[in-house]
């Protein structure tokens, strides 16, 4: 079993139950799935970078990405409808955790001049978004390879009902919330 998931059955959730107040196991958020997406602008005029861009997303998650598509044609970005722009990838059960403690413990302590993660990018209801500028944070990913430096989302998908509990979760997780 993984490390952060014996943490969140162990020590999580008798924490989050006694600060809480919840009356059964069920009622403690947990995290449901990460969905982390690359957005390619730049695939309009070069479909190569939507390929490393796959490639880059299927070495970092260790699953093969699905292709996004434009809903609606805008001439302003000179896009069509149905054209493919980006890639995302949805982890869930033991792939979400093994990528979770990856981020967290090798990933974010990369990041130049990092301070922590923003604790505002909550969404109200229990989600965490974290935006990464570049992918070389990653040790999977060789530098002499990088065909375009591109940053990331990263969605944490929780059950939380409101973003306290979300922020609780996640900070026992490990996630370095910036003080």
């Amino acid at each position: 079993m993984n490390r952060l998931k014996e943490k969140y059955l162990n020590e999580i959730v008798p924490s989050l139950t006694s600060k809480y107040n919840y009356k059964t196991v069920m009622e403690v958020p947990k995290l449901e799935k990460v969905v982390i997406n690359i957005g390619v602008g730049d695939a309009t005029t070069n479909s190569k970078l939507l390929e490393a861009a796959v490639k880059e997303l299927e070495l970092i998650s260790g699953q093969k990405p699905v292709i996004t598509k434009a809903k609606k044609s805008i001439a302003g970005f000179k896009l069509r409808e149905g054209q493919s722009i980006g890639c995302k990838v949805t982890l869930r059960g033991e792939n979400m955790f093994n990528f979770i403690d990856k981020l967290i413990s090798i990933g974010l302590p990369r990041v130049r001049d990092f301070r922590g993660v923003s604790p505002k990018a909550f969404d109200g209801r229990g989600n965490y978004t974290l935006g990464i500028k570049e992918q070389l944070i990653f040790s999977e990913i060789e530098y002499d390879n990088v065909v375009k430096v591109r940053g990331m989302d990263i969605v944490f998908v929780t059950t939380a009902k409101s973003n306290e509990e979300a922020y609780d979760l996640l900070n026992e997780l490990g996630v370095p919330f910036r003080k």
